[in-house]
C-alpha cells in the first residue's frame, strides 16, 4: 500500500541524480574533527556505493572555507564566531543552489549544523521549500536566547520568516533571506530542547515530534503527519536536514553532542527509505558525524550509519531490489 498518499509523487529511483557537496566546517560548535566527515565518507566509498545504486553521482567536492576574523575578536555578545559561520552559510548556499540548478539532489555533508542555514536558504533560492529537520535538539534558538552561544544551536531561527522579529541584525548574516514559513517545518526525534527554544516552539504553533511521540505513535506514522503537515499542497521541494546525533548516542555515539535515548536505527532507516520515494525530495544534510570521536569500532559504527542512511535516502532499500535491468533468472549449464 502507499503510506504517503498523494500529494506525494513516487519517483523512480533509477531516474535519480545526485550532487554531493562536502561541507567541512567546525566552527558553529566546539569540538574539532567534524570537518573530517565528508571525506572520511567518500574514503568509506560513498560514490562507488551510490553508483552500484543506478544513481547518477557527480561530486561537487568540497567548499573551502576561510576564518574571517582573528578569534579573540570575532564574538557578539555570548555568540561564538558569527562573523565566520554567516560567510561559510553563504558559501554553502551558494554551493548547494548551484548544485540543484544541475537539476540533482543535492547531498550535503557537514560539518555541523550551523550549516543547515546555508543548505537551506540556496534550496530556497531556487524553489518553495519546507524542511524536515531531524534532530536531538530544535536548533532554534535566537542570539538572545541562547546559553551556549555556540551557532550550531541557531540555524532554525534565521530562516524561518515568523521569527525575524526575535532577530537583532547580527553582522554577518546580512545576505540571509528568511523564506520558510514555520508552519513548512517539522521535526522528528527531538529529546533535548532548551526551555526557550520549548517556548518559541509552542508560542509559534511549529509542529515537533519528540521522542516521546516517535514512542507513542510510532516513526512510519510520524513521518507520515510530519511530511503531510508541512506540504499540504505536494507543490513544495522537500529539504532534509538530519544531525546524525538523532539517532541514539548508543548507536551513533561519534557526534559532538550526543543524547541517550534517540533513534534506532532501523527507524531512521524507515524514515529515510518513506523519504526516498518522493518525487518532491530535493536535498538532504547529513551533518555533525565526528569521526575523531570516540573508539574506533565507535568511529567506524557511526560512519557506516551516516553511508547507509545516505544510501537508504537515495533509493536502497532493506526490501531488496531485483538487478536493474535484468529479467530473467539464469540457469546453470553444465
Amino acid at each position: 500500500t502507499n503510506s504517503i498518499k498523494e500529494p506525494f509523487l513516487k519517483r523512480s529511483i533509477n531516474s535519480s541524480f545526485v550532487g554531493i557537496l562536502g561541507a567541512p566546517f567546525n566552527k558553529g560548535q566546539p569540538k574539532e574533527g567534524v570537518e573530517k566527515a565528508p571525506d572520511a565518507l567518500r574514503k568509506l566509498g560513498l560514490i562507488k556505493n551510490l553508483t552500484q545504486l543506478g544513481v547518477n553521482v557527480k561530486d561537487f567536492g568540497n567548499i573551502q572555507f576561510d576564518q574571517v576574523a582573528d578569534e579573540s575578536t570575532e564574538s557578539f555578545g555570548i555568540l561564538k564566531f558569527p562573523l565566520t559561520v554567516g560567510a561559510a552559510c553563504k558559501k554553502v548556499s551558494n554551493a548547494v543552489k548551484e548544485v540543484l540548478q544541475e537539476n540533482r539532489i543535492c547531498v550535503t555533508i557537514g560539518g555541523d549544523h550551523s550549516l543547515g542555514l546555508g543548505t537551506i536558504h540556496g534550496h530556497s533560492e531556487i524553489n518553495d521549500v519546507c524542511v524536515l529537520w531531524v534532530d536531538a535538539h530544535a536548533d532554534i534558538n535566537t542570539p538572545g536566547t541562547t546559553y551556549s552561544g555556540f551557532m550550531h544551536g541557531l540555524p532554525c531561527s534565521f530562516f524561518v520568516e515568523e521569527l525575524q522579529k526575535y532577530q537583532c541584525n547580527l553582522e554577518g548574516f546580512d545576505w540571509v533571506t528568511p523564506r520558510i514559513k514555520k508552519e513548512n517545518l517539522a521535526y522528528i526525534g527531538l529529546r533535548d530542547i532548551d526551555p526557550l527554544e520549548k517556548l518559541i516552539l509552542m508560542k509559534e504553533g511549529i509542529l515537533h515530534f519528540t521522542m516521546a511521540d516517535v514512542d507513542k505513535l510510532g516513526i512510519y506514522e510520524v513521518t507520515r503527519r510530519a511530511l503531510e503537515a508541512i506540504n499540504p499542497s505536494g507543490k513544495l521541494s522537500l529539504h532534509v536536514s538530519f544531525d546524525i546525533d538523532a539517532i541514539c548516542k548508543l548507536e551513533a555515539p561519534s557526534t559532538g553532542t550526543p543524547v541517550v535515548g534517540g533513534l534506532t536505527t532501523r527507524e531512521a532507516f524507515c524514515l529515510a527509505e518513506e523519504i526516498a520515494n518522493l518525487e518532491n525530495f530535493k536535498a538532504l544534510d547529513i551533518m555533525e558525524i565526528n569521526p575523531t570521536l570516540g573508539t574506533r569500532t565507535e568511529i567506524d559504527n557511526t560512519l557506516d550509519i551516516g553511508m547507509k542512511l545516505i544510501k537508504a535516502f537515495l533509493g536502497h532499500s532493506r526490501r531488496g531490489s531485483p538487478p536493474a535491468n535484468v529479467t530473467d533468472i539464469p540457469i546453470a549449464r553444465q
